[in-house]
């Protein structure tokens, strides 16, 4: 799907404040209403806008602790692993990737104690190396128009 400045005048828009309503998104980006809803709706279609989410931070939800656990695993373990990951609340996300290991997550943890008992149990399928996040000086951000594709 080809995304042109007004596609991206939508998703800036609606990474900022997914709950803006449709009349106030198409004043924002200077369309009509029918217009900004069929974007929108091809956006979606496209899977370029894949759902829309309530940010909550993890300490709000008492999670007190965040790491970045690497773990390398061998290949006939690394379905297990998945399927083990997959089910486990405390993590967020998990990257494949290239390097020293095979996956890094972002975990979660209400205390360094449950931190701890997260990692012993996969520690059996892999060698672990955790990294404790101190602070988060740039935040998640959201998704921009690559330089020089679309006029600023």
């Amino acid at each position: 799907m080809e995304l042109d400045a007004k596609n991206w005048q939508i998703l800036d828009a609606l990474q900022q404040d997914a709950r803006t309503s449709l009349t106030a998104l198409a004043r924002q980006v200077a369309l009509s209403v029918p217009s900004t809803s069929e974007r929108v709706k091809r956006l979606e279609e496209a899977g370029v806008i894949e759902g829309y989410r309530a940010v909550v931070p993890p300490r709000k939800a008492g999670y007190t602790v965040t790491a970045l656990v690497g773990i390398t695993t061998a290949q006939p373990d690394k379905a297990r692993l998945l399927k083990l990951l997959d089910g486990r609340r405390e993590v967020l996300e998990c990257f494949h990737v290239t390097g020293q290991d095979s996956y890094v997550l972002k975990v979660v943890a209400r205390d360094i104690e449950h931190l701890e008992a997260f990692v012993s149990s996969i520690n059996h399928l892999g060698e672990t190396r955790t990294s404790i996040v101190m602070s988060v000086p740039i935040p998640a951000r959201a998704v921009a128009a690559p330089a020089g594709t679309v006029p600023d």
